[in-house]
C-alpha cells in the first residue's frame, strides 16, 4: 500500500508540478488540460489509461469535447501519495 505524503513532500511535490493545484477541502490534486480538439483529448486519454493500468493507479477524469479534468488521489491511503505524482508527471510529459 502507498504511505500518504508528509506535508514537506505534498510540497514539494506540487512546487515540481507547476500546473496541478490542491483540491479544496481534499488531499488530492487536480489540473484541467486542454487539447486541439476531442481526437487529441481522447488520444491523451488512452495514453494515460495504459500507463495507469501498468501503475495499477487510476485518475478521477471528466472529457467534454477538447477538454480533460483530472482529479488524482490515492484512496488506499486517504490521499496524495507517490503514485499521484508519478502519473501527473507522466500525464504532463503525454500533454507537451
Amino acid at each position: 500500500m502507498a504511505t500518504k505524503l508528509t506535508p514537506e513532500a505534498h510540497s514539494e511535490a506540487l512546487s515540481r508540478l507547476g500546473d496541478w493545484k490542491e483540491v479544496e477541502g481534499r488531499d488530492a490534486i487536480c489540473r484541467t488540460f486542454e487539447f486541439s480538439d476531442f481526437v487529441e483529448a481522447w488520444g491523451f486519454m488512452s495514453a494515460t489509461a495504459l500507463i495507469a493500468e501498468r501503475m495499477n493507479h487510476h485518475p478521477e477524469w471528466f472529457n467534454v469535447y477538447n477538454r480533460v479534468e483530472v482529479t488524482l488521489s490515492t484512496h488506499d491511503a486517504d490521499g496524495l501519495t507517490e503514485l499521484d505524482i508519478e502519473l501527473a508527471t507522466h500525464m504532463d510529459l503525454l500533454a507537451s
